[in-house]
């Protein structure tokens, strides 16, 4: 890019900034201050990136974006928080289809030696992006039907189930559709599956039981994390993971559920949310205090993209994209990901179950005895579960 592309493309965003009223005014005669343009793209760089003054109300460019959109396009993206934004100016990239490979998803769990892996999907540069959830503990899924939501939440669990054993991992599922996990029934390592919300309060008070075991044997071995103990006295990792959580009707067990997912990360229990479509009902400031990681799958328009804090999502195209999404973490990134139906995940998974599996039956125990603790009765699925027959 020479220097008079260079300064075109700066004046373009200037621009908009003027047309938009996005600007600092000072003085008497009202002297306007712009943001402060730090990166045009050129050939190394496909966006903007620029501050605002201090004192502009950042909720100003997500009322303003339309103006941004009539300069540069429909498909742009506009990523940031407080101060500092990026202007990503581009088309959704078409990532080639991706198939989900457990071999080569754990030959990279055991180079980055990632301790939970949460599996995303391919960037554009053919690089498959896992994450782990013990630095990033709460993932919230979203988008609509047929665009790839689905298709993630079995990639995460049954890699999961693949990666440890039963009596190292345990999920809890609530499944408010009835129809996407009822098919872990059996599985070994799942404890739980709820379909209503009596079934899944119950369970919630098994986890909260559970919290406060966990608790004090962090206390007894003076450790801030469950990772910190030792092998033999750890208790295993907890995969809390809620299907259309919009259906939850109850205050009371939505209140457990933040509670336990705001305490859960030093114990070892992490939470998955799934919604096909976002809003400030469903996404409120505590719950979007609690979710550390968004996959913005395609959303019906805007305003669902930018409560999930996924902006662009609302232009990922229905034909040819499935899968495609934005991941947003410290940034915001494009991945597709990899595609994994309900036969195939019947098929992974079948080996892992039992004949004999019955629903919500456990025990709030653990393989050892848990130094610190008085001796304490041990909670049966009927201390538990109060609607279990015998």
């Amino acid at each position: 890019m020479n220097i008079f592309q260079t300064i075109k493309a700066r004046n373009k965003l200037i621009r908009a900034f003027k047309e938009g009223g996005i600007y600092k005014s000072i003085g008497n005669d009202e002297r306007k201050i712009y943001p402060k343009i730090h990166q045009i793209p050129d050939d190394k760089y496909d966006y903007y990136v620029f501050t605002l003054p201090n004192g502009v109300d950042p909720k100003i460019l997500k009322k303003k974006f339309y103006v941004f959109q009539q300069f540069f396009g429909k498909n742009i993206i506009l990523d940031g928080e407080f101060k500092q934004f990026k202007l990503s100016v581009k088309n959704t990239t078409l990532i080639d289809k991706v198939n989900y490979d457990y071999q080569q998803i754990h030959q990279i769990i055991q180079r980055e030696k990632i301790i939970i892996p949460i599996v995303c999907g391919m960037s554009e540069k053919g690089d498959l992006k896992i994450y782990d959830a013990t630095n990033s503990p709460n993932l919230l899924i979203y988008g609509e039907p047929g665009s790839g939501k689905s298709s993630i939440l079995h990639a995460i669990l049954t890699t999961l189930i693949q990666c440890y054993k039963p009596n190292q991992i345990e999920f809890y599922l609530a499944d408010f559709k009835m129809s996407e996990l009822n098919l872990y029934e059996g599985v070994e390592h799942v404890k739980s599956v709820s379909y209503l919300d009596k079934e899944f309060g119950q369970a919630l008070s098994h986890l909260r039981k559970e919290l406060t075991i966990r608790g004090k044997l962090l206390k007894y071995y003076r450790v801030r994390h469950i990772n910190k103990l030792q092998n033999d006295h750890k208790p295993p990792y907890i995969i809390l993971c809620v299907d259309e959580f919009v259906m939850i009707r109850d205050e009371n067990i939505m209140a457990e559920l933040l509670q336990i997912a705001s305490l859960g990360r030093a114990y070892g229990i992490y939470l998955i949310l799934s919604v096909q479509r976002p809003s400030h009902k469903i996404i409120s400031t505590d719950v979007r205090g609690l979710l550390s990681v968004r996959m913005g799958f395609r959303t019906v328009d805007r305003r669902n993209a930018m409560i999930g804090e996924t902006p662009g999502s609302e232009t990922i195209p229905k034909k040819g994209y499935e899968g495609t999404f934005f991941l947003k973490m410290d940034e915001l990134e494009q991945l597709r990901s990899p595609y994994l139906d309900e036969d195939q995940t019947e098929n992974l998974i079948s080996k892992f179950k039992k004949d004999d599996w019955k629903n919500h039956n456990y025990k709030i125990n653990s393989p050892v005895d848990r130094p610190g603790e008085s001796k304490q009765k041990v909670l049966t699925e009927k201390d538990v579960f109060y609607d279990v027959d015998y």
